[in-house]
């Protein structure tokens, strides 16, 4: 059979081989002396330089464990993605059909049982026959020549290495013979032919008999047949010439040479032979895929790469990670629930298209573990920034995505909420809060030792106002309720609460690029964060108060299935459990009847509780939902193309529809609501604990009387008494100008401790005495001040 050109042996190159095997097959004693001396002579080299050469050279070659491709696996076991340098998964001799066994060892060394190292019969044979038919018909090194080489070229690390594995010397030659020599005497027959046939690259990306079977055929080595043996059988002496996806007639061809050789042996008979060679190649081929781009879920997939690579237990360095992530033919099972993946896709490609100015991320939480079930955003992952595609992973931490964050809105309230629970202020605690108003901001507490605030914050409402208690006031989100509510709790207590339930606030006095996040605006959400990091600190709450990592890796086991490493949940109470039950019972008010959330459509069949987030600017909006089993973040926010600079979401067109306003109740809502509809009814119904009555109406006790007092004395008085003193304004009284007047609720008034007491300031002025009525009138007003009573209406608001 006639050989392309490109692939005939040159005569000098069959000599130069055949003069070096025989010159140092006389000094290992595989030829007589008389035979193998004048061969050695005419190359110019000396038996004994050969011998001394070969002694100069280790005694044995080291073989590193093959590379192998990791797998990385669902909740449920099925496979997300691969990575590998090489793709191989490694088997046993005995997971290897026969019929391959003995294609590959007709083709490439059918004496391989029968000689050691050096087969010179059949090296003599092969080129003989080789250049009778004008190339390569027949192997001429034995398959432990070819596994030496392959464990070099495999071995090597460096440039240096690669062509000191590969150049055509006698040198390496020598190298490879000796090696061949030292596996022989330490490894039985089987080691190497199952190292070779694991070693061997079959073409298409694909190295070992395992691998290239699954490749070529969808099917395992052990249930390879005849054809398909063949076939693969004779990839191996160029795997790449003979490439059946991209030359199919020469893998053919190539093919039906191992069959005849196979006949030739009496492997197979001949009209068997003849018979498979009528057959065509047979391919069914499946496509390999390496790395998250073609993951199931590749935005979680990336995160899981992410937070392998930065585990320092998997190596000193980053490049030490990935080249194990790579080639250590790991198994990493996951948290991923593909059902709540699914749900998250779904629902944020049904809001939010890829080629919009927008992006919109979800991110679902397990509370009380941390596992990190779904991760799924609207652009999806790619090179073309114009189709819309990005390798940033918007709903994860900027460590693990690249992205920046956007501002979170009043989904940060809540961290507000639960530290004025955790400090004792009563859930019935009421402001009277106006559509807007002026603080100084140096009434805010910061941290020990942080400094002041200066200057005056103007901040205003887009909900409504007035007389209100934190269940009023969460549900219909008050920016100046919150703003008062701050100003009792101090700004370094929310601050420190949200970054121990996972939210990553890094910049806290700000830098050059960054703005401060430890500010009193801090309510009103003005840090960046990430969906994933808001899911986490919800699920804080879920999980009455217990803070669990976010992970998304539960263990790492080698190729033999020994676990290496598991990941554990890394927990701590964070919030009393009687503050997150306070919070959760505020909180279910925005999924409940006259909730903005439930007016919306948010409404599950199981408990939930939610809070809304909707930046100044509108560039961004939240839904950040939970039921006791499952925390859900759900973010739509304005991008550039190239994602890196947020723009409003009002006046674009997202997903088909003009947007004239945006709200977090509006807009995220609705894409929260449909990811978490599709799998509420796998979820336990589990009701949230009810708060104590102490968390809802505090511990009572009487205000004490102020009149007369000098403010300063007033609030030390007030707060001696376990309450929260604020100074309301000035008013008409008797008392001395710059005394106190009275307060609101009134001395000798009982209410729960912590709750906030306004104290007013005498204006020296006795108050105006009434118009008389007009005869007959009816008269005005029920004659009650506003000195009495305990503060507490706008009920609670659920």
């Amino acid at each position: 059979m006639v050989v392309p050109r490109e692939e005939r042996l040159p005569a000098g190159r069959v000599a130069s081989h055949l003069l070096v095997m025989v010159a140092v097959a006389a000094v290992v004693g595989v030829l007589v002396a008389g035979l193998a001396i004048p061969f050695a002579g005419v190359m110019g080299i000396g038996a004994r330089n050969v011998a001394t050469a070969m002694d100069n050279l280790p005694a044995e070659l080291e073989t590193d464990p093959l590379p192998q491709r990791t797998r990385l696996l669902d909740s449920d076991g099925d496979t997300i993605a691969t990575f590998y340098d090489e793709n191989r998964v490694n088997v046993s001799l005995d997971q290897i059909s026969r019929t391959m066994v003995e294609a590959i060892v007709a083709i490439e060394d059918s004496r391989f049982y029968e000689h050691g190292a050096l087969d010179l019969k059949g090296t003599v044979r092969a080129l003989i026959t080789n250049q009778a038919n004008d190339g390569v018909v027949q192997g001429g090194s034995s398959i432990t020549q070819q596994m030496v080489k392959m464990t070099l070229l495999t071995q090597a690390r460096t440039k240096a290495e690669r062509a000191a594995a590969t150049d055509d010397t006698y040198a390496r030659k020598l190298r490879e013979l000796r090696y061949a020599i030292a596996f022989e005497q330490h490894h039985t027959k089987d080691w190497i032919l199952e190292r070779y046939l694991n070693i061997a690259y079959f073409g298409d990306g694909t190295y070992g008999v395992q691998s290239a079977a699954r490749h070529y055929f969808g099917v395992n080595a052990k249930k390879l047949n005849l054809r398909q043996s063949a076939m693969l059988a004779g990839l191996v002496k160029n795997p790449t010439g003979y490439d059946p996806t991209n030359s199919p007639d020469r893998a053919l061809e190539r093919r039906n040479i191992v069959l005849d050789r196979m006949a030739q042996l009496n492997v197979i008979t001949r009209e068997k032979a003849e018979k498979v060679k009528e057959k065509k190649l047979g391919l069914h081929v499946v496509a390999s895929k390496n790395g998250c781009w073609y993951s199931r879920a590749p935005f979680f997939c990336d995160y899981a790469w992410n937070y392998l690579l930065d585990d320092p237990s998997l190596g000193e360095t980053v490049s030490q990670r990935r080249q194990l992530l790579k080639s250590g033919g790991l198994t990493i099972r996951t948290t991923l629930d593909l059902d709540y993946q699914a749900a998250a896709e779904t629902a944020v490609s049904g809001h939010v298209s890829q080629g919009d100015r927008a992006v919109g991320a979800l991110a679902m939480v397990e509370p009380g573990t941390g596992y990190v079930r779904a991760i799924a955003q609207s652009r999806p992952m790619g090179r073309s920034e114009k189709e819309g595609e990005t390798f940033l992973n918007y709903a994860v931490p900027t460590k693990y995505g690249d992205s920046a964050g956007f501002q979170a809105g009043s989904t940060f309230k809540p961290f507000v909420l639960a530290a004025a629970v955790e400090q004792g202020i009563p859930l019935t605690t009421t402001f009277n809060a106006p559509m807007s108003m002026t603080i100084d901001t140096a009434e805010y507490e910061n941290c020990e030792g942080a400094g002041n605030f200066v200057g005056p914050w103007n901040v205003s409402s887009s909900t409504s106002s007035g007389t209100m208690d934190l269940y009023r006031g969460t549900r219909e989100s008050v920016n100046t309720f919150y703003a008062m509510l701050e100003r009792e709790t101090g700004v370094c207590e929310p601050f420190r609460l949200a970054k121990k339930m996972g939210v990553q606030l890094t910049y806290a006095k700000g830098d050059g690029t960054h703005l401060p996040e430890r500010v009193p605006t801090f309510t009103l959400g003005i840090a960046d964060a990430s969906p994933l990091e808001m899911a986490e600190a919800y699920a804080t709450f879920a999980a009455r108060g217990l803070h669990c990592d976010s992970v998304p890796i539960t263990s790492i086991s080698d190729s033999r299935d020994n676990v290496l490493k598991k990941y554990g949940s890394s927990c701590q109470q964070v919030i009393e459990q009687s503050s997150a039950d306070a919070v959760n019972d505020v909180l279910r008010g925005v999924q409940e009847p006259g909730g903005f959330g439930y007016d919306q459509g948010t409404g599950l069949t199981v408990p939930s509780a939610a809070k809304t987030g909707t930046t100044q600017d509108g560039k961004s909006v939240w839904y950040v939902g939970y039921t006791p089993k499952v925390s859900t973040a759900a973010m739509i926010a304005g991008a550039s193309k190239d994602g890196q600079k947020p723009i409003p979401l009002a006046g674009q067109t997202i997903h088909g529809n003009y947007v004239y306003s945006v709200s977090g109740s509006g807009f995220a809502g609705p894409m929260w609501a449909q990811a978490m509809h599709a799998i509420q009814g796998s979820l336990e119904s589990v009701d949230f604990t009810p708060p104590t009555e102490t968390a809802v109406e505090g511990v009572p006790a009487t205000v004490p009387s102020v009149g007369g007092m000098s403010m300063d004395e007033a609030e030390r008085t007030i707060e001696q008494a376990g309450f929260n003193a604020i100074r309301g304004g000035t008013t008409y009284s008797d008392y001395s100008a710059g005394t106190a007047a009275y307060s609101s609720p009134s001395g000798g008034s009982s209410i729960a401790k912590g709750s906030v007491v306004t104290i007013y300031e005498s204006n020296g002025q006795s108050p105006p005495k009434p118009p008389k009525p007009d005869k007959g009138g009816r008269g005005g007003g029920n004659g009650h001040g506003n000195g009495g009573g305990n503060g507490h209406g706008g009920g609670r608001g659920r």
